[in-house]
């Protein structure tokens, strides 16, 4: 695995806790430097990171709160 990977991975506690989850990763990784955007992509689908899901958070905390305040 190249420098430049191991340093995001280790800068970034979700990509480091999924690595350590699923270490079939660190093959996959060492063999196709090229695949640390599909490595990244699974790491924002399983911890819901994705710009979408954040939103989706936000609406439910929303409604969430306005079912509490209405009552």
């Amino acid at each position: 695995m190249n420098i430049d990977i191991q340093y995001k991975i280790k800068s970034n506690k979700y990509y480091l806790r999924y690595l350590r989850e699923n270490s079939n990763w660190y093959k996959y990784l060492n063999r196709d430097p090229n695949n640390f955007k599909l490595f990244e992509e699974e790491v924002k689908n399983v911890y819901k990171l994705r710009p979408t899901d954040k939103i989706s958070r936000a609406i439910d905390t929303f409604e969430m709160l306005q079912t509490l305040f209405t009552k």
